[in-house]
């Protein structure tokens, strides 16, 4: 990354290859990147190895195991959750604010998988799939068609809680989960794993993965005469929350979504805003319920 922000930039899809840049099997403490907060510290590099190991080892229709969190880690939770849910209050969607409530994550301490996967198999008949961080792309898209979401379980580094050059705990939980809580979102991430799984080329697989990352992870809505974020991204960002106002703002439209490329590294410099969250949701929906590489075709071919 370029530059440093003080938020957690959140990493998606890349280029609709992978949603991380190596493999599982080079996950160990030396493989940190090397922007990392924590990649000069040998003590953070074993703590984050030995959580992503909790993860390495799940095995599907297992409960997520518990993770021993240190003080310190439920100190750095309660400092970002605490933060972003004063923003929330005045920035996000009535529908994710809706979804955190009944999901109810503690504050006062790293919420557990296993805690957070059952209230959200009541809920909404989601579950939480633990991860050691590094998901091919298919995999990750795929899972939600089958409502199991892939969360890591490491924290970010202390020094800079406000930021981490990759997804971790609190993006998961606090971008992710708390939306699957509400049963607009959770349809619309079933929807978006179904879609993925009808992409059979790797070019209408990227072009979803676009509207992916303009939607459900960068999306913003009109609600109340404000602009306000739905999108996991921006809710889990605790300095871009604050500033995606300033971003350029194009009404909603899928379709140069579709074909717009975006910079993982920066403050997202424009945003598709719908004119509430029910007309994003009832696009959003459309468009992914019919899409697969005859859609992507036709697409290309009208725009040409």
């Amino acid at each position: 990354m370029g530059r440093v922000f003080v938020d957690d930039r959140p990493w998606s899809a890349d280029n609709g290859q992978r949603r991380f840049t190596v493999d599982a099997a080079a996950l160990t403490p030396l493989s940190l990147p090397s922007d990392h907060p924590g990649v000069s510290d040998a003590a953070y590099r074993a703590r984050r190895a030995a959580i992503a190991e909790v993860g390495a080892h799940h095995r599907p229709g297992d409960d997520p195991e518990t993770v021993a969190y240190a003080p310190e880690e439920d100190d750095l939770w309660r400092l970002v959750a605490t933060e972003l849910a004063g923003w929330h209050r005045t920035r996000a969607v009535a529908a994710y604010r809706d979804g955190a409530a009944a999901l109810a994550l503690p504050v006062d301490r790293v919420p557990q998988l296993r805690e957070v996967s059952s209230r959200l198999a009541d809920l909404t008949g989601w579950t939480i799939t633990p991860v050691p961080g590094l998901v091919p792309t298919r995999t990750f898209y795929g899972s939600l068609a089958d409502r199991r979401f892939c969360s890591t379980q490491y924290i970010r580094h202390h020094s800079v809680p406000f930021y981490t050059p990759e997804p971790d705990v609190v993006h998961e939980l606090l971008g992710h989960a708390c939306a699957l809580a509400d049963p607009r979102y959770a349809d619309l991430y079933e929807l978006a794993g179904a879609a993925s799984l009808r992409c059979e080329g790797d070019d209408a697989l990227e072009a979803f993965s676009r509207v992916f990352w303009f939607t459900l992870e960068f999306g913003v809505a009109w609600e109340a005469g404000q602009l306000r974020a739905y999108g996991a991204g921006l809710l889990s960002s605790y300095g871009e929350i604050q500033a995606f106002r300033e971003a350029e703002v194009r009404p909603l439209d899928l379709a140069v979504m579709a074909s717009t490329t975006y910079d993982i590294t920066q403050y997202q410099p424009l945003l598709f805003a719908a004119r509430s969250f029910g007309h994003a949701h009832e696009a959003l929906a459309g468009f992914l319920s019919g899409w697969d590489d005859d859609a992507h075709a036709r697409l290309v071919h009208d725009s040409a």
